[in-house]
């Protein structure tokens, strides 16, 4: 399904481009790095002086260790481009801060507490609010299972994925359908 066809004639002036990759690491560790870009097509006049178009705005980037628990061993920031330089990219250092925090434990909620406004970077703190979900995502089969419909054996632990989003609510013909023994019951939900 695609988005509705725009009901005017428009013009790209900006992209913001967002990029995590995950990898496994041969010590058992993971990395997540994660990118941001901000590039306008047309030339730009910033107080820092003028920027050609296609040049980015913002290439930043993040790296962070984690452990198999999601557990934030080590984290690292850079600034390739900034809007002020000398000032943006002095900041890669705080995000250090980030050690010791576990992604899906009150994460966004202490990211907030340790890097929010003047302690961070804005566009390096909202790159790090997507963190815990692209981790599931790289997790899912390669170090929990899933357990889905093509599975040979069935789990002894409801399924880590389900009755954390609209799709997989146990109450729901996804689960009905592809996790059939975790199905609700009505009992279960009132």
């Amino acid at each position: 399904m695609s988005l509705s066809t725009p009901v005017s004639r428009r013009a790209l002036r900006h992209t913001r481009a967002i990029d995590i990759q995950a990898f496994a690491r041969d010590d058992g560790l993971w990395d997540l790095d994660a990118r941001i870009t901000d590039i306008k097509v047309n030339a730009t006049t910033l107080a820092s002086g003028r920027r050609e178009g296609g040049t980015p705005l913002h290439d930043l980037s993040l790296r962070i260790t984690v452990d198999r628990q999601l557990n934030i061993v080590a984290a690292e920031a850079v600034s390739d481009a900034v809007p002020y330089p000398g000032f943006c990219n002095t900041i890669g250092p705080a995000y250090a801060a980030l050690v010791g925090l576990n992604l899906m434990q009150g994460f966004r909620h202490e990211l907030k507490q340790r890097l929010h406004g003047i302690a961070g970077c804005t566009h390096l703190t909202e790159l790090a609010q997507i963190l815990p979900t692209a981790a599931v995502q790289a997790f899912a089969n390669d170090v929990w299972p899933t357990h889905d419909a093509a599975s040979d054996h069935l789990p002894h632990d409801k399924p880590f994925q389900l009755d954390k989003c609209h799709a997989l609510r146990t109450d729901g013909g996804a689960v009905a359908q592809f996790y059939p023994r975790w199905v609700a019951k009505k009992s279960e939900l009132a």
